[in-house]
């Protein structure tokens, strides 16, 4: 299995599915991260902060910004330990997001606010693995699904 961390889409073929209008229902985006040591900003300010530090002003910004586009923050946490598989390297966070559907998330990463707010994730992101998943339709939940739902 190849993995490569990005920051931006670069496939042309991930960009027109993004693009599309994807599954009916809720998404929830499960964001594996990757951080620079230092935060490396663009217009070439210089900065003190970390990468996860700049991304923390992104994180704090986008979860303000998130209900605006009918989405909510789910979960974060730090990466502490591959218990099962094998990885080059290992990612430093794992954030799960969730939208009504995937055109809310495209709208919200086209909107000048996220626009505004995304210099810090630029700045702070070695590179990311983006996930969608979805609850399966019909209504039939996974029991881990069931499980953590109540």
């Amino acid at each position: 299995m190849k993995i490569i961390n990005e920051v931006t889409p670069t496939d042309k073929d991930q960009i027109k599915e993004l693009l599309s209008e994807g599954p009916e229902g809720p998404i929830f985006m499960v964001n594996l991260l990757k951080f620079k040591d230092m935060a490396e900003y663009e217009d070439g300010r210089t900065t003190d902060l970390s990468g996860r530090d700049a991304y923390m002003l992104y994180g704090v910004a986008v979860a303000d910004l998130l209900p605006k586009f009918g989405g909510k923050a789910i979960f974060a946490a730090d990466v502490n330990f591959l218990s099962l598989g094998q990885a080059d390297e290992m990612w430093d966070e794992v954030a799960i997001a969730m939208y009504p559907k995937r055109g809310d998330m495209v709208a919200m990463s086209m909107s000048k606010e996220w626009q505004a707010i995304s210099v810090h994730r630029t700045a702070g992101l070695e590179g990311q693995i983006n996930i969608e998943t979805l609850v399966p339709a019909g209504g039939e939940m996974s029991a881990w699904y069931k499980l953590i739902a109540g």
